[in-house]
């Protein structure tokens, strides 16, 4: 099931959108619940790249509602980015004071190594401890993977030395392998205003919709057919199917859309600039720049 939810209410939509989903059937109130979202950078949401906290809020507001307790929210920002100042800077702080929800630095947690698809990648523990993790990514484009959104965005839940690492294994299959190592118990994609050009935003895209359901891989299918790819042209949904980590998005996929007054009169596709620069990208040599101390956009979530 995926519930898709157009206009410009954020909070509402967000937390109408879980409602009219089937997260109860996976959700237990008593459950130590993790919010992560992506905070790439320390960009404001309506750029592009970066979680909105009103995103975040309706989130916490059923979750509060449901009776869930225990909630924190956990993040690390991109390679050479200090997550606090991202916190403080995209409106999260406000936000932690607001519902009285913790705010998790995981550059200052503690990690495991673990293996999957014969990969051996660290993932910090906050991440791995959580009863029920809801990944809110941003739906955007991605200089190296064409899309970024559910799958992509658990990059935040390991080492920047890990991140780093990623790039010169290629990125594709480790990205589907943290997937198949961190269990995902909702996503909420925030599909409000993505950059559909560059992961760092800039260029947003206006599109006003929230898109939640349970299986990461079936809705980041989906939302690449919403901006013009086939999800086999994005290499970590391919691996990430062949590792059972969940299905494609098919015309038999149940799609509930509600507010679609206000849904936008076309779609928005990729200009698909992000595919023109991947051709100019060696991985090999981002992995130099990141360790010469200059990070770089290629670093990131």
């Amino acid at each position: 099931m995926i519930i898709v939810n157009y206009g410009k209410d954020i909070i509402k939509n967000t937390y109408d959108a879980l409602a009219a989903s089937d997260i109860a059937s996976y959700l237990e109130a008593d459950d130590a619940t993790a919010i992560k979202p992506n905070l790439v950078n320390s960009r404001p949401a309506d750029e592009g790249s970066t979680t909105h906290p009103e995103v975040v809020e309706g989130i916490i507001r059923f979750l509060n509602d449901f009776g869930v307790k225990k909630i924190k929210i956990i993040e690390s920002s991109q390679v050479g980015t200090d997550t606090k100042n991202s916190y403080k800077r995209c409106g999260y702080d406000a936000l932690a004071r607001k519902y009285q929800v913790p705010l998790i630095d995981l550059k200052s947690d503690t990690f495991t190594a673990l293996n999957s698809a014969g990969y051996d990648i660290k993932v910090y523990n906050e991440a791995l401890n959580t009863d029920f993790l809801i990944n809110v990514p941003v739906l955007k484009a991605h200089c190296q993977t064409s899309l970024t959104c559910c799958m992509k965005n658990l990059k935040g839940c390991i080492p920047d030395s890990e991140k780093q690492r990623f790039h010169s294994l290629g990125i594709h299959k480790p990205v589907a392998a943290v997937n198949a190592m961190i269990k995902t118990g909702y996503c909420v994609v925030d599909g409000i205003c993505g950059d559909l050009s560059f992961e760092e935003g800039g260029t947003p895209v206006a599109s006003d919709r929230i898109i939640v359901g349970r299986d990461p891989l079936l809705i980041d299918s989906f939302c690449a057919e919403l901006i013009g790819y086939q999800p086999d042209e994005i290499g970590y949904l391919a691996y990430g199917k062949k590792l059972g980590i969940g299905e494609y998005f098919s015309e038999d996929t149940e799609v509930i859309e509600l507010n679609t007054q206000n849904k936008p009169a076309y779609e928005a596709k990729s200009g698909r600039s992000a595919d023109r620069y991947k051709k100019y990208i060696n991985e090999d040599a981002v992995v130099e720049m990141i360790a010469s101390k200059n990070p770089v956009a290629f670093a990131t979530t």
